[in-house]
């Protein structure tokens, strides 16, 4: 069982860094499943648009509400994200080499989102890779235990954690 994970503080540079990642691993031709985020700037306004594309070959979901520019908090939407995740349950069979999810966020910290498919995929021996934030470490560090390990967020060491499960596997 194979699980790691990356965190960042600067705004959008685990999306960025996954996103990288996964172009990376798909021109070498190894078979990937989940979701990568990309965040872009909305004129006139400080929120960004949140959409992921589905790993490997889309589609791209837009997973944002547009709430105003007074709102605060969560700007996730519920139905967007749950589109998404039985997108990707889809392209679990046949097991894919990787399943790497952008964000264990606030829904995978209450028991929803894709936190069903990060443990059936563990237990199917799918390694996952994903990125948490500060606000969420708590609840993935008790659903994770001892089992998560933690990569420097740099691509050397995301591909030198693959590498190594690779090997393990051959």
């Amino acid at each position: 069982m194979a699980l790691a994970f990356v965190r960042t503080v600067e705004r959008g540079l685990t999306d960025r860094l996954l996103w990288t990642f996964s172009e990376h691993l798909q021109g070498r031709g190894v078979r990937l499943a989940g979701v990568v985020q990309t965040n872009s700037d909305r004129p006139g306004s400080r929120h960004c648009d949140m959409d992921v594309r589905v790993l490997p070959d889309g589609p791209v979901i837009r997973i944002n509400q547009v709430l105003g520019e007074a709102s605060r908090g969560c700007r996730l939407d519920p139905i967007a994200l749950e589109e998404a995740v039985a997108l990707v349950e889809a392209t679990l069979d046949p097991a894919p080499d990787l399943l790497i999810i952008n964000k264990f966020g606030k829904h995978e910290a209450e028991g929803r989102g894709f936190r069903p498919m990060i443990g059936e995929a563990l237990a199917r021996d799918i390694p996952v890779l994903l990125g948490v934030n500060a606000l969420n470490q708590e609840a993935f560090d008790a659903f994770a235990g001892d089992y998560a390990e933690e990569l420097a967020a740099e691509a050397g060491s995301l591909e030198a954690w693959f590498e190594q499960l690779r090997q393990v596997a051959a």
